[in-house]
């Protein structure tokens, strides 16, 4: 059965589209800004159409030409986008009308034109509150006047009761097409249970994961400060919870392609902390925060806190915090960071640890969007077991390594795209003007 298609916008390193290819669809395209970050993507999903261009510069017509020459000659099923918000104009003005909400709009326009069975809409869980309420409901209003009907009531979701050893919440709208059967928010299916009261709780939730359960195996291998020569999978434990992260896709990731990959895990990239630093996150204990750094510590039979991106370069290119691990006096490696957002060892992200770990700060959690995913199949009566799962072509690592003017030059953009760093003269703060991307299909 050939699988439905979906549209990534914003679409990042490709949190989203894996946890959609997990649910059974395919990545017909992928819209992002950053070429680093589209790199890495068309490097994880090299079937579909990979498109480095601001977003309002696509033209939907175009897009949809460039999805039927990759062989998706159908209906677009899904749109699914995190759109920035944080405009919001005076009292009496539409908060849509805020040209800092331009994103929204341009998310708006190509759902209204290509008009897909259903849409996907993630942010911060801030836009549901105080006078950011105003955007949503102007937002969901907006959706019903072009066509859709948005379930309710809206929902903050947070990944660890979908499986994710992570707190990270997410505002979510799921839209549906006024002539198709609506689809609804996936059921959790992990808590936080008392051991002393499991008893009285429905047997059909299991407990939450843990940091311990997703990167425990990772341990017994020190964290590479120069170079990644990368670990062999078979020296890696795979049983349990992390079966999810096996070369192979399996549980979770069952239903996805499969990637011609080498044994080598890559990613397990860390910094080299200084004497000071690592006494002090030794004397840390587990679950708390280190008073120097703020830096949190992991605690094994805990759950990590929310990952963070970071800054783009503009603003200093400042690095989130990053947890300490709970056994290693360190902070957590890129790929301790991927197991923790639920990513399997066989996506790869950039190859260095600052593009690493803004990639994985700003993915929508996998585990996730396979449960928002698989209710959509659900909605559309589909049979995920019947869909083909095929090999893809092995891919030219060398693109994970380029910076960002080498990335800019693949995509035939200009290299300030991405605002360049500020620098202080004469005492002013000056920036390169922002330049649209004319990016290629």
């Amino acid at each position: 059965m050939q699988r439905p298609i979906a549209i990534d916008l914003f679409a990042g390193c490709g949190g989203m589209s894996l946890g959609l290819e997990a649910a059974g669809f395919d990545i017909a395209a992928a819209v992002e800004f950053d070429a680093v970050h589209t790199l890495v993507h068309h490097f994880n999903f090299p079937y579909g159409v990979s498109l480095c261009k601001d977003i309002a510069t696509v033209k939907s017509q175009d897009l949809l030409r460039a999805i039927d020459r990759k062989g998706f000659q159908r209906e677009v099923d899904l749109i699914a986008g995190g759109p920035p918000c944080q405009g919001f104009s005076q009292m009496g003005k539409r908060q849509l009308d805020d040209p800092r909400n331009s994103l929204v709009f341009e998310y708006l326009r190509i759902i209204k034109e290509i008009k897909p069975k259903y849409f996907l809409f993630e942010n911060v869980p801030g836009i549901a509150s105080g006078q950011h309420k105003k955007f949503l409901e102007e937002l969901i209003l907006e959706f019903g006047n072009i066509g859709y009907s948005v379930q309710k009531p809206i929902s903050i979701l947070n990944a660890a009761y979908y499986g994710a050893p992570q707190q990270r919440k997410r505002l979510i709208l799921i839209g549906s097409r006024y002539d198709v059967e609506p689809a609804t928010y996936p059921e959790k299916t992990h808590l936080e249970i008392d051991s002393e009261k499991f008893a009285t709780v429905n047997h059909q939730f299991i407990q939450i994961s843990t940091c311990e359960q997703a990167i425990g195996d990772l341990i017994n291998h020190n964290a590479y400060v120069r170079g990644d020569q990368g670990i062999n999978s078979s020296q890696l434990d795979y049983s349990g919870f992390r079966k999810s992260f096996a070369m192979k896709p399996s549980e979770k990731f069952k239903l996805c392609h499969i990637r011609k990959v080498s044994h080598q895990v890559y990613g397990h990239i860390g910094s080299n902390h200084t004497k000071m630093s690592i006494d002090r996150f030794a004397v840390t204990a587990p679950g708390t925060v280190e008073p120097i750094s703020r830096f949190f510590k992991l605690s094994p039979h805990g759950q990590c806190n929310t990952l963070r991106a970071g800054t783009n370069s503009d603003k200093g290119a400042y690095t989130a915090p990053r947890p300490i691990h709970y056994a290693v006096p360190r902070c957590i490696t890129v790929r301790e960071a991927a197991r923790l957002h639920t990513f399997p060892d066989w996506f790869r992200f950039h190859n260095t640890i600052w593009h690493g770990f803004r990639e994985i700060g700003n993915a929508v959690i996998p585990f996730l969007s396979q449960a928002l995913g698989s209710e959509i199949i659900k909605a559309m009566r589909l049979n995920s077991e019947d869909f083909e799962i095929y090999t893809l072509d092995q891919q030219d690592e060398d693109p994970l390594n380029y910076n960002m003017a080498q990335a800019s030059k693949y995509w035939d953009i200009p290299d300030n795209v991405i605002p360049k760093r500020k620098r202080v003269s004469n005492g002013h703060i000056e920036k390169k003007k922002k330049l649209s991307p004319q990016g290629k299909m």
